[in-house]
């Protein structure tokens, strides 16, 4: 099982939804922890960084043998979490 590592932006976005969208991100996002490609996972092109999709809800991830590192989650018709993605 490995570690979850959110960034401090991916928290900040998280705290100011309502409760059951933060409860469904946070069982996905734990989920991810011991599978790190659900059946819904897409691998970004030509990147190292992989999606999911939480409801009305996207997070963007990677992970390596010791750590699922979640960057982003963000609305997920709104192409803004791959923005933000790019400047990172």
């Amino acid at each position: 099982m490995r570690q979850l590592k959110l960034y401090k932006r991916t928290t900040k976005f998280i705290t100011k939804l309502p409760p059951k969208q933060q409860r469904q991100i946070a069982i996905a996002v734990q989920k991810l922890a011991t599978e790190v490609t659900p059946h819904d996972a897409k691998k970004l092109q030509n990147s190292d960084w992989w999606r999911i999709d939480i409801g009305e809800y996207r997070a963007i991830y990677r992970w390596d043998d010791v750590a699922v590192h979640v960057v982003l989650v963000g609305k997920r018709n709104d192409s803004d979490v791959y923005r933000k993605l790019e400047r990172m």
